[in-house]
């Protein structure tokens, strides 16, 4: 069992690092986070898609059917992510995604000394307030950092950010979530 791990250890770190090597080599930054960017989204498609999470890992596949899906299903990423993509359906490890989404951004933060910001929005950031939380993240981080900006309407207000695995969430949803949540529990105390 121990093995196994490992194996998979050196797997992502491969397939992390080869990832890295082939953006960095053909654009640095900008194809770096751009191939960043979009792992951060597929995994949310992969979640979502149980079909394509079950189609890419299937053994009735053979591993060249495999790595064809990935090729076709893919075509619009990065090409150094759609060809890493495609090697990882071909040997049977897409369910390795996640845990290669993180060491690549480790592997970013190591070699470019560089994280990138994940900024939740309704409206779009101005220049200013871009500006205040590049250089707080910055400052907090003590490396570069560069902003990956969205906007969501549902989150009525508010911000919220992450980097590096953590989370801020003061979005107007989240703390109306909260106060719901202090208001239960305080209404199920006094019966």
């Amino acid at each position: 069992m121990a093995t196994n791990r490992l194996v998979q250890k050196g797997k992502v770190q491969v397939y992390s690092q080869t990832l890295f090597d082939a953006a960095n080599d053909a654009g640095s930054q900008d194809s770096v986070v751009e191939v960043r960017n979009q792992l951060a989204q597929l995994l949310k498609l992969v979640y979502s898609d149980m079909d394509l999470t079950i189609a890419l890992s299937n053994p009735d596949y053979t591993p060249e059917q495999r790595h064809g899906l990935a090729r076709a299903v893919f075509a619009d990423c990065n090409p150094a992510l759609r060809e890493v993509l495609a090697v990882m359906a071909e040997n049977g490890d897409a369910d390795l995604l996640s845990r290669v989404y993180h060491t690549y951004e480790d592997v970013v933060a190591e070699k470019l000394n560089l994280y990138v910001v994940d900024v939740t929005t309704v409206v779009p950031l101005d220049d200013e307030l871009r500006k205040l939380i590049k250089e707080k993240t910055e400052a907090d981080l003590g490396c570069k950092a560069v902003l990956n900006e969205s906007i969501d309407k549902t989150i009525l207000g508010g911000i919220i950010m992450s980097v590096n695995g953590m989370r801020i969430d003061a979005s107007v949803i989240s703390q109306l979530n909260k106060a719901r949540h202090t208001l239960k529990e305080n209404d199920g105390g006094e019966n």
